[in-house]
């Protein structure tokens, strides 16, 4: 193990929930500085996890609890230590026994990239016999298009600047690169129109 920073990331789901097991296993590290949040784990888009990463540096250790504390997805728990081992940084879990400076680590790492793409590959397949299924049945009509009610209106608030892109796209519940191929859709028609209009 390097001779960085010791650093830990505890994270409960609520408000409600308690942090003190987590830190009362920590402890025993001799943690440099603490990370701690409240939030949900289902990405790794978190503030304290972020504030974390950005300080550590190579050398650094980082310890969790278990690996849900800092990852509910095997493919974010994979590509956040493949990121950690770019820059130097190991990682240990308190609960799996996990240590990504050890030979023993570096194995598990292997082994749950192998169930990763088992586990992926399996969803691939689940998908493509649904589809074909249902392609059978005649129910599979594809992925469903999004449409705006007056895509006319939408058009004529945004060319009058009368309305952002930003709250169009959220007054009309689609995201702004949703918005932006609608209204491109839209002003194509309309400019063909016009044209053939023209050419009678």
């Amino acid at each position: 193990m390097g001779a960085g920073a010791k650093l830990a990331y505890v994270r409960v789901s609520t408000v409600e929930q308690n942090e003190g097991r987590q830190v009362e296993a920590l402890s025993q590290y001799g943690i440099d500085r603490w990370y701690t949040e409240k939030v949900s784990g289902k990405n790794l888009d978190r503030p304290q996890l972020r504030e974390m990463l950005a300080y550590a540096r190579e050398g650094d250790t980082i310890y969790i609890h278990d690996w849900s504390r800092i990852s509910r997805s095997t493919k974010d728990l994979l590509a956040l230590v493949d990121e950690l081992s770019e820059r130097g940084i190991h990682l240990v879990s308190h609960h799996e026994g996990f240590d990504t400076s050890t030979p023993s680590g570096r194995l598990m790492l292997t082994v749950l990239g192998a169930i990763n793409e088992f586990e992926r590959m399996n969803l691939l397949e689940r998908q493509r016999e649904g589809i074909a299924i249902a392609k059978r049945a005649g129910k599979y009509k594809g992925r469903k298009r999004l449409e705006v009610a007056d895509i006319a209106a939408v058009y004529r608030d945004w060319v009058t600047r009368h309305k952002s892109k930003a709250q169009l796209a959220r007054e009309n519940g689609i995201s702004r690169p949703t918005l932006d191929k609608l209204l491109k859709e839209y002003e194509k028609k309309t400019i063909a129109a016009q044209k053939s209009e023209g050419a009678v």
